[in-house]
């Protein structure tokens, strides 16, 4: 799938979850959500960027969003992550990849010559009806969560 942009309807999904059950955007419709894509559970920077949500999510909540990370991590991977770093966040499992393919952030990357097709880091913001308010491409963690909820909190 294309880019998706500011204005475009989120793509819908209903994916396996952390600690049974699934995780779907409908669940959230009428509420904002920030939706972000990680690559990896318990990597440095994966870990720091599901602590900041983590420790800011009170302020999201106080502004009716929901969090949902998603990686194409199992959700038993995802367990251990939130019982190792005490998450708060919802973290979606997506193997198949079929939300990061709707999302437009599984694509070819390169590292150290060798190519190989993974998570480009990306957070959505999503707003009470279901469109796309903001989208942050190639995260860099420090500061990002920050950065999102102060844009939720513009909506």
């Amino acid at each position: 799938m294309s880019e998706l942009a500011i204005g475009d309807i989120a793509p819908q999904f209903d994916i396996p979850r952390d600690g049974g059950g699934t995780v779907s955007l409908q669940t959230f419709a009428g509420k904002p959500v920030v939706l972000y894509f990680y690559p990896k559970d318990d990597t440095s920077g994966c870990t720091t960027e599901a602590l900041a949500f983590t420790a800011l999510l009170p302020e999201f909540e106080k502004t009716g969003a929901a969090v949902i990370g998603v990686s194409p991590d199992t959700v038993k991977k995802h367990d251990k992550f939130v019982e190792k770093h005490a998450l708060a966040v919802i973290l979606g499992s997506d193997e198949d990849t079929a939300v990061a393919n709707l999302y437009g952030v599984w694509k070819e990357k390169s590292m150290y010559g060798r190519k190989y097709m993974g998570i480009d880091r990306t957070t959505f913001l999503i707003d009470a009806h279901g469109r796309i308010a903001n989208v942050w491409p190639k995260v860099k963690v420090a500061g990002h969560a920050e950065e999102v909820l102060k844009a939720l909190q513009t909506l």
